[in-house]
């Protein structure tokens, strides 16, 4: 293998160099024998010099093919052994064609979109020199102060898992080897979806059961499905960065899991560990790093600076080879030393970036992603006149955080839409995203109209990282200027342009629809102008709770039993399990969503087949006008167990496609996995016993039918 054989070759500095990832600038004067200017004053503190620049084994940030071209010929001429370098950047939902943020994507509750999604990203990516994206992010996600929630698909453990594992697929393939495919990089190791108060970077504090049986399943779904790469988090677990966690790192993904892909860890996170209080300097926190299993240090230089002192100290070399190994195998893996541009290719780039297919696609995933929440008959809209109101009505901040190298200029408004459908429309802005401005003009445009779509939402660094928020209402400005309009007593369709659930009783109830378009990305305008038209009928379900208030979060469908439910009959029913001001359910429940038409659920029949084997049917029907898409949802809950067990869990669904009028019989099978759980012993088996098992299209409105373990099952995975 010519990974190991160069291993055995190189010098420890040359070893060093390849476990350090940095910014491409440092070979911008590629062509001269030193660093020079304002160059060096930033590389400096991350011990980047003129010299060992040419042994640095990966670069975050490469943007073009002609950038990768000219750093990696450059590169290839000055590193001794002629160790291509890997390029690595965040394609977390596109690549220059943006598809919506991946919280919406998972609202299409659709595996094979989600993948051919990440299989154009990963062809756009490439044509620009990149081998390796920071995605997917398989964080838990249930708190939506944190601002990441966007980057997530959301609260359920088992829906994650199955996200996580389309997106893999979708940028790997089934051959790394292709010149088209990205490594995929599973982030961020572990738990770093439940942070206290919903404040970005804080400290996580989760049992060892929640941490196995709630976070880490989706990271691991994502592994089994072959991703080549983890990323640490920056949050603690049980009071250790995870970044020095050898539980984490060697213990559970080294051991347990037999993960032997390349670890990095991220942005500065190495340095970060001298502010958690657990390294006093630099040094100190670049050995807990090494030894917990991290082998690329992103942007710290505590490896550069100091991991040759570590050795001179007495630090076991065995450390340091096991990492470049790993790194080195990454990039045959990829193909790097037969062709270290594998790839890069100026005319397809321009040929495949934002071609009309991927912009077809992005568009159709838009179409799938939105939610409708309320529609009290008026839309699909007809031929009336229409006002076209609001911050977002013209706007082309649709991308969303983390749009890769998508550009606004390109992505469709939705008034560019309503224009190139030659829509007639009256407009105004009515304000800004957040400063007060007088809704005067916009209701006197109003008054013109038949019906107002008014375009609403949070600015997109109101959202993703650092972007958390103690008050998930959408800006005062846009709330009054809604009441204002609604006084007009026209219809009102409010369209909302966000990047996590938010409190919305007064826009529900100032509105008479609503329609949740999340960041939607490049072709934004296109897919709504089909959805309120008709044209496509909306089909998304939340895969995140929209709570009642923010007082209730984080909140969960899947929530614990409590000994006091608030529904059982109690001497005095103050002392349940409620809240004094408001419900305990959220405003739209887990797997929410209208659509235009109705559907029925109807002859539930479970039935025990052999084995533990318990086999469901029931019969969908649509009962009004329109061809539309259902999700049929399968829940499961367990009614006596060794440890205190969810209300209902996801355990499947099937999405359907049905004529007006016409019905389908839909099968699930229950299989003895389904019924698993984490024991006290730590072993995941089913106990004998009553289940219920729920059917419906959400998580709250379902049908239910008992069954009976007889005999208990163990898994054996």
């Amino acid at each position: 293998m010519r990974a190991t054989q160069l291993v055995q070759e190189m010098t420890v500095a040359e070893k060093v160099g390849q476990l350090v990832q940095t910014l491409p600038s440092i070979f911008s004067d590629d062509e001269q024998d030193v660093i020079t200017g304002p160059i060096a004053e930033l590389l400096k503190e991350d011990g980047i010099t003129d010299v060992n620049r040419w042994n640095i084994g990966s670069v975050i940030g490469i943007s073009n093919a002609k950038q990768a071209q000219k750093l990696q010929e450059s590169y290839l001429r000055h590193n001794r052994l002629g160790i291509p370098l890997l390029f690595m950047a965040d394609i977390i939902h596109g690549h220059r064609t943006i598809f919506p943020v991946p919280l919406a994507m998972a609202c299409s509750w659709d595996l094979n979109e989600v993948e051919r999604m990440a299989r154009i990203s990963s062809i756009e990516a490439t044509a620009s020199g990149l081998h390796v994206t920071f995605s997917p992010m398989a964080d838990l996600s249930r708190d939506p102060r944190w601002g990441r929630v966007m980057e997530s698909t959301g609260e359920d453990v088992w829906l994650n898992g199955e996200m996580a594992a389309a997106f893999v697929r979708g940028y790997q393939s089934d051959d790394l080897t292709r010149d088209n495919t990205l490594a995929a990089c599973v982030k961020h190791f572990a738990a770093y979806g439940a942070p206290e108060g919903g404040r970005d970077y804080n400290t996580v504090d989760v049992s060892d059961r929640e941490l196995r049986e709630f976070h880490l399943p989706a990271y691991k779904r994502a592994l089994e499905e072959g991703a080549k790469m983890v990323m640490t988090s920056f949050n603690v677990v049980h009071g250790v960065p995870a970044t020095a966690s050898e539980y984490l790192m060697r213990d559970i993904l080294r051991s347990d899991w037999g993960f032997e892909g390349v670890l990095i860890s991220d942005w500065t996170a190495i340095k970060e560990l001298i502010h958690h209080g657990v390294a006093e300097t630099l040094k100190d926190a670049g050995e807990l790093a090494l030894r917990a299993g991290v082998d690329i240090d992103m942007m710290s230089g505590a490896y550069t600076n100091h991991l040759e002192d570590m050795l001179a100290d007495g630090l076991d070399e065995a450390l340091l080879d096991e990492a470049v190994l790993r790194i080195l195998t990454l990039k045959e893996e990829l193909g790097l030393f037969d062709n270290p541009y594998r790839g890069i290719n100026q005319t397809k780039e321009l040929a495949l970036h934002l071609s009309d297919e991927h912009r077809n696609q992005a568009r159709r995933l838009a179409e799938k992603s939105a939610v409708l929440l309320k529609n009290e008959g008026v839309l699909p809209l007809q031929k009336q006149r229409v006002a076209l109101i609001g911050p977002f009505a013209d706007s082309n901040d649709v991308l969303g955080p983390w749009a890769g190298y998508g550009k606004r200029e390109e992505a469709v408004t939705l008034r560019q839409a309503f224009d190139r459908a030659e829509i007639p429309y009256v407009f105004a802005e009515g304000s800004t995203v957040e400063n007060e401005i007088d809704w005067t003009e916009a209701c006197c445009i109003a008054e013109q109209s038949d019906v107002v779509i008014l375009a609403l939402g949070e600015a997109s660094w109101m959202s993703g990282e650092a972007g958390s928020r103690t008050d998930i209402r959408l800006p005062k400005t846009q709330r009054d200027g809604l009441k204002r309009l609604k006084e007009l007593g026209k219809p009102v369709v409010t369209i909302l342009f966000n990047g996590r659930p938010l409190d919305l009783r007064d826009v529900v109830e100032d509105s008479d629809a609503v329609l949740e378009a999340w960041y939607p990305g490049t072709e934004a305008g296109s897919a709504l102008v089909n959805l309120l038209y008709g044209q496509v009928s909306p089909s998304g379900k939340l895969t995140m709770s929209f709570p009642y208030n923010v007082g209730q979060v984080p909140i969960r469908y899947d929530a614990l039993r409590t000994g006091r439910p608030s529904d059982i009959e109690h001497a005095d029913p103050r002392y349940t399990s409620k809240y004094l001001d408001a419900p305990n359910e959220p405003l739209f429940p887990f797997g929410y969503g209208m659509t235009y038409t109705t559907f029925s659920y109807n002859d539930f029949i479970v039935k025990d087949v052999t084995g533990g084997i318990v086999e469901a049917t029931v019969v969908i029907r649509n009962d009004g006008a329109t061809t539309a898409d259902e999700i049929v949802q399968w829940y499961i809950q367990d009614h006596i167990a060794k440890v205190s067990r969810p209300v209902k869990q996801l355990k499947g669904y099937e999405k359907v496609t049905l004529k007006a009028g016409e019905s389908v019989m839909i099968t699930f099978t229950v299989e003895g996995d389904m019924l698993h759980y984490l024991q006290p012993n730590g072993s995941f088996d089913a106990d004998p016993g009553t289940f219920t098992l729920f059917v419906g299209p959400n998580s709250r409105d379902v049908l239910a039918k008992s069954f009976e373990l007889k005999t208990k099952t163990r898994c054996t995975t």
